[in-house]
């Protein structure tokens, strides 16, 4: 989730054929709305998960599920234990929530994928605009409109509009 900005419920939904690894890509089937989308993966996600399926194929020689991410038991993983084991884990890393009572979730994940994309595109002094039905595409919304949502609020998206903002313009 956090290297693809996948959903959650797309996560656990994941079969191993869905994994392209020659191709370096991901199928997102019967996503939101039914829809499906191939994601590109960085070579270095590809190998982690090369090397992952390494270890569940040797742990689960004869499969239960023909799911690429799979629980301790060998079955589908359930987005609720993934919820549950998140939140285990994010307590023993000491992850500070953003208030007392909001701990972090593994949907947050996909937020911090599309903010961390569009600092990236602010850094690279890129054409945003133009870039952001891409990122809708990417994380499955049927437009931009829908992606704006994610990227409010963001105190570093925020930072960087005043910075641009702060910057002379070249005269014409």
């Amino acid at each position: 989730m956090a290297v693809t900005g996948m959903r959650g419920g797309e996560v656990v939904a994941l079969d191993d054929e869905d994994f392209d690894p020659g191709c370096g890509t991901l199928l997102v089937r019967h996503a939101k709305l039914g829809k499906h989308r191939l994601l590109p993966l960085h070579p270095t996600t590809v190998m982690a998960l090369l090397a992952y399926r390494q270890r569940r194929d040797r742990r689960f020689p004869r499969p239960a599920s023909p799911a690429l991410l799979v629980s301790s038991a060998g079955s589908r993983l359930l987005y609720y234990n993934v919820g549950q084991t998140f939140a285990r884990l994010a307590r023993q890393a000491s992850l500070p929530g953003r208030t007392g009572n909001c701990r972090p979730r593994p949907h947050d994940l996909r937020h911090s994928f599309a903010v961390a994309s569009l600092l990236d595109w602010c850094r690279d002094g890129g054409d945003i605009a133009s870039r952001m039905p891409l990122l809708s595409a990417y994380l499955g919304h049927a437009s931009p409109q829908h992606t704006y949502w994610y990227l409010s609020a963001s105190p570093e998206l925020l930072a960087e509009a005043a910075r641009r903002l702060a910057m002379p313009v070249a005269p014409q």
